[in-house]
């Protein structure tokens, strides 16, 4: 009796449809991706103190604090108090007085290059940075977008201090 054998061939992988799955996905793929730009602001926070201990401060320096409240930012400094509340217009915060008011500051002290930023916990975030956008440089002039001059780069973000509570009835 003779012995049949069947000569099989190796299989193939054929890739040639998957190619042209590849070859038209990935052009679609990367124009329907966003791209979009990651900006960074380089922020530190305040250095913790031992308990007790208050730091070193000469009367000349300045500690320039601003503290972000719903209806106001409180300009000052850490040991000559309030320098100037800056009240809410529209219902906005008065960024342009409060860059007018840097610019005052820096031209006092133009060597200080660090300030505070103390913001309540329900300050919304654009709130926040536009107040530190508005601490770190002027504003340009007209015409010239490019002339933004550093007012107070060097910022520290922390949590605003309770509003003290008014009246002698009010409890604490």
């Amino acid at each position: 009796m003779k012995v049949r054998r069947l000569h099989k061939q190796p299989a193939q992988l054929e890739i040639t449809a998957f190619l042209n799955l590849i070859v038209v996905l990935v052009p679609f793929l990367l124009s329907t991706a966003v791209f979009s730009r990651l900006a960074v602001i380089e922020l530190s926070l305040p250095p913790a103190a031992a308990p007790g201990t208050a730091p070193a401060l000469k009367a000349e320096d300045l500690q320039l604090e601003v503290v972000i409240r719903a209806d106001a930012l409180e300009v000052g400094d850490r040991l000559g108090g309030l320098i100037q509340r800056i009240a809410d217009v529209d219902g906005h915060h008065d960024l342009a007085a409060l860059a007018t008011l840097a610019q005052q500051l820096k031209a006092r002290f133009p060597a200080k290059a660090e300030a505070s930023v103390l913001a309540e916990p329900d300050t919304p975030y654009d709130t926040l940075v536009a107040v530190m956008d508005a601490l770190r440089a002027a504003p340009g002039q007209p015409g010239v977008p490019a002339s933004r001059a550093p007012l107070f780069p060097a910022l520290v973000v922390g949590d605003a201090p309770q509003r003290a509570a008014a009246g002698p009835g009010a409890r604490r």
